[in-house]
């Protein structure tokens, strides 16, 4: 049982932008490392709790700076350039926290937690998917069982990103053990009345830093930990659009990172063949190109999904469902894309683990991109829902 997070940030009064920079700065500090040992990004994170940004999405009556999606994804794409992992890490947490600050259903106890969110700056997990059901995150066969004042929940997770570091784990479960798989709820495990137990380790191609590993979870909390609203609301309204528009964020940032080493490999090569073009250059402006369509792809979605945030009924519509389904199919394509385009201009100086010009760790972490949730599962889910969409 791991204890919760007692320590409370103290207010950094700096701009946001320095705060981001200084996370940044600790994010690339650490980043060889955390990859090699694949290990979580513990001062990255540390330093995400001493600037407040474990915070920040959460309205200003919560406690939180009320941060849009589009400054949440600026971030992301920031520390995504800095440290995949870490960024990773930034867009599951607050992916978490407006899944719950956005459905509270008048509960004043979930009202205070997410409050403590922000003046304790906990760090938040999900458990959305489940041994048994085949990666589909809108089903469950694991229950909610209410014993007295309580309940108790049991689940075999193949995945818990950071679990054994987060304060707060978000589970998804059947609302109670005579409900259909799909009739999920969503809820909210303190670390300190959960156990989790490891049924496997991480050693991973890329993204090693995000420690996703499976567990056995057991948790007794207070029934008022069930948060109100249906999971089918709440993974349409926000977990689904957030999650996708910060992943692809962080993707972004991570192929700019590529497209910048990329850029100073040349340049280098262009010092040393003064008069004539170097090889790379050519593809460094089709390398150039395609960063400019992933960012209109991401800036565009993420604009949409801002001007629909208080529109539930539209977040919930078919036809954006199927926007943001694709916007994460495609931008995992393309920071795929960028890695290996990257790899080819800078040669065998990108291919090294070390030296100035690597591209070897953010080409393993670009892989991971389609894996995270299957991007043929999403396509399935997108063309059922495009046979019923009318017009």
């Amino acid at each position: 049982m791991r204890m919760p997070t007692t320590i409370t940030a103290t207010k950094d009064a700096r701009p946001l932008a320095e705060r981001v920079a200084h996370v940044a700065d600790i994010a690339a500090r650490y980043a060889g490392e955390v990859d090699a040992a694949a290990r979580f990004p513990a001062e990255a994170v540390d330093a995400m709790r001493t600037t407040g940004l474990l915070g920040a999405s959460l309205p200003t009556a919560l406690g939180g700076e009320g941060l849009t999606l589009g400054e949440l994804g600026s971030i992301a794409a920031k520390l995504g350039a800095a440290c995949s992992s870490t960024g990773m890490v930034f867009a599951m947490h607050h992916s978490q926290v407006l899944s719950l600050s956005r459905h509270l259903g008048g509960s004043a106890s979930l009202a205070i937690l997410a409050g403590r969110i922000a003046s304790e700056q906990l760090l938040l997990a999900s458990a959305t998917t489940e041994l048994g059901i085949g990666g589909d995150v809108r089903s469950s066969s694991c229950f909610v069982d209410l014993e007295g004042d309580r309940v108790r929940l049991i689940k075999n997770a193949p995945v818990i990103s950071y679990g054994s570091e987060a304060d707060l784990v978000l589970v998804t479960a059947r609302r109670n053990a005579d409900s259909a798989p799909s009739d999920q709820v969503l809820v909210v495990c303190d670390a300190a009345n959960l156990t989790l137990e490891a049924t496997g380790g991480w050693d991973t191609l890329g993204l090693r830093g995000t420690a996703s590993m499976g567990y056995k979870l057991n948790a007794l909390v207070s029934a008022d930990r069930v948060i109100p609203e249906a999971y089918e609301a709440i993974s349409a309204e926000t977990m689904l659009p957030v999650c996708h528009v910060l992943w692809a964020s962080v993707w972004l940032g991570m192929a700019r990172a590529l497209v910048e080493t990329s850029r100073q490999y040349v340049r280098s090569a262009a010092r040393r063949s003064i008069g004539s073009v170097p090889p790379g250059a050519t593809k460094l402006v089709d390398l150039i190109a395609e960063l400019e369509r992933f960012e209109a792809l991401v800036d565009g979605l993420t604009a949409r999904t801002e001007s629909l945030f208080d529109d539930r009924d539209a977040l919930g519509g078919i036809g954006y469902q199927v926007s943001i389904n694709n916007l994460k199919v495609t931008a995992s394509e393309l920071v795929a894309q960028v890695a290996v385009a990257a790899l080819a201009i800078t040669g065998i100086s990108g291919y090294r683990n070390d030296g100035q010009y690597s591209v070897a760790r953010i080409f393993r972490d670009a892989q991971g991109a389609a894996l995270m949730v299957h991007n043929d599962r999403i396509i399935a889910n997108t063309a059922r829902l495009i046979l019923v969409q009318k017009g």
